[in-house]
């Protein structure tokens, strides 16, 4: 009997001890063969190897929340972490729309630089405000395809009809002659087959998993000189953080750390992987050169950039720190 008695008690011990460990949830958009879900699934096999009582539980392909759904959430505390493109928040923080604008990253390295600079630190002080940090700095970059021939300078899309992620780059497009039809990625292929498009811009991966290879005669992937770049980092609800003990924390950023450079790393490689896919399927690859990204920069300061900051307190400010890095 007395055995059995403290096995009993053990057993209620070891339950008491697992219901204490920290379930966290993790919501994204994706797949689970897309490079943001890899990302989170690093933290979160990190954090489970280093045995600190924390659990992460991913939500991907919008099971938990809508794509656009999930910041609101995250800053009251009702999510724990996301993987975002933070421009998805720009209509409760105009400051975002920065990170999704034409012009400001040249490529990938640039892009690392910049989540290390004062641009940064007040993008991460604005989403302190509303109880936000982040954990992995992560940009996406995307190019321009044409169904007739390449999109490469200013001039190549005029009187064109072009689609266009996100608004700012619409404003650009539009600056330099185009018409703009809105849709979402998925539908190109289709608005390309039937004549509704002459071009798109969008993400490197969008483009090959979509198979826009088959209805364009010219593509330009990002390279040493490319106009979209898309900040789409791992978020996380700072009072959580906050909440958790020092080794908890600890786990989490050694996590952080070691996706942070995986990201940076397999972004480039999605680049290269697009590049490869589109010439093998027969199709011109023209790169962007210095020239040709200056000129489209130089619309952007007429167009995107004053939308932004007439639209933005202190978006003068923000854009200047974003222009000065080298």
């Amino acid at each position: 009997m007395t055995r059995t008695f403290l096995s009993a008690t053990t057993a209620l011990a070891l339950i008491a001890g697992a219901a204490q460990a920290t379930e966290l949830r993790l919501s994204h958009q994706w797949s689970n063969q897309d490079v943001r879900h890899a990302v989170a699934q690093i933290v979160a096999d990190e954090v489970a190897a280093a045995e600190v009582d924390l659990d992460i539980r991913i939500f991907g392909s919008q099971s938990l929340f809508k794509a656009r759904e999930q910041y609101t959430p995250l800053s009251r505390g009702q999510l724990d972490m996301t993987v975002l493109p933070l421009s998805y928040a720009g209509g409760q923080r105009p400051e975002y729309n920065l990170t999704l604008m034409p012009g400001l990253v040249k490529n990938h390295d640039h892009a690392a630089r910049l989540n290390e600079s004062p641009f940064m630190e007040s993008i991460e002080a604005t989403l302190a405000e509303d109880d936000v940090m982040v954990l992995v700095h992560g940009y996406l970059a995307g190019g321009f395809a044409g169904k007739e021939g390449c999109m490469t300078a200013p001039e190549d899309v005029n009187g064109a009809q072009m689609r266009a992620a996100g608004k700012a780059f619409e404003q650009m497009l539009a600056g330099a002659g185009a018409s703009i039809a809105s849709m979402a990625s998925s539908e190109i292929y289709n608005a390309m087959q039937t004549g509704v498009l002459d071009g798109a811009n969008t993400s490197s991966s969008s483009f090959v998993s979509y198979r826009i290879y088959e209805q364009v005669a010219c593509y330009t992937p990002p390279g040493d000189y490319a106009l979209w770049f898309m900040y789409q980092p791992l978020l996380m609800n700072k009072s959580t953080f906050d909440g958790l003990t020092e080794a908890q924390q600890a786990a989490l950023m050694a996590g952080a750390e070691k996706a942070q450079a995986y990201y940076l790393e397999e972004a480039k490689k999605e680049d290269a992987e697009s590049r490869r896919v589109f010439e093998e399927a027969g199709v011109e690859i023209r790169d962007m050169t210095e020239a040709e990204f200056n000129a489209w920069r130089a619309l952007a300061q007429e167009t995107s950039y004053p939308a932004f900051v007439q639209d933005t307190p202190g978006g003068q400010a923000l854009l200047d720190m974003a222009l000065a890095v080298e």
